[in-house]
């Protein structure tokens, strides 16, 4: 097995406001989001995250918040490490992650 592709990212300024909210409209991209939001950059790696889906989803899951902005990632040795991308975000789409991420009530 060769090394891994390094992932493709996005810039929040080059996404339109239909592909972040349509980021942010599925359950599982946003407790990704919020678990992120509650963790230093690059401390999560890809395993780590407590949703119930496969392995194959959750990279799908990922590069779907890739593409809209919202995530980085980068290789550290095995593991895929995460960043959410919140102040390039909000500069982006102003309180579109406070409300994603305000406690549910």
């Amino acid at each position: 097995m060769g090394p891994r592709t390094e992932p493709e990212h996005t810039h929040p300024d080059d996404v339109p406001v239909q592909t972040a909210l349509a980021a942010l409209a599925d359950p599982v991209r946003i407790q990704l989001v919020r678990e992120l939001a509650g963790a230093g950059d690059w401390e999560r790696a890809c395993g780590t995250f407590d949703v119930p889906i496969g392995k194959a989803a959750l990279s799908h899951h990922f590069a779907v918040l890739r593409t809209a902005g919202l995530i980085e990632q980068r290789d550290q040795g095995a593991r895929r490490v995460n960043r959410l991308r919140r102040e390039e975000f909000d500069q982006r789409f102003p309180g579109l992650l406070a409300l994603v991420l305000r406690d549910k009530g």
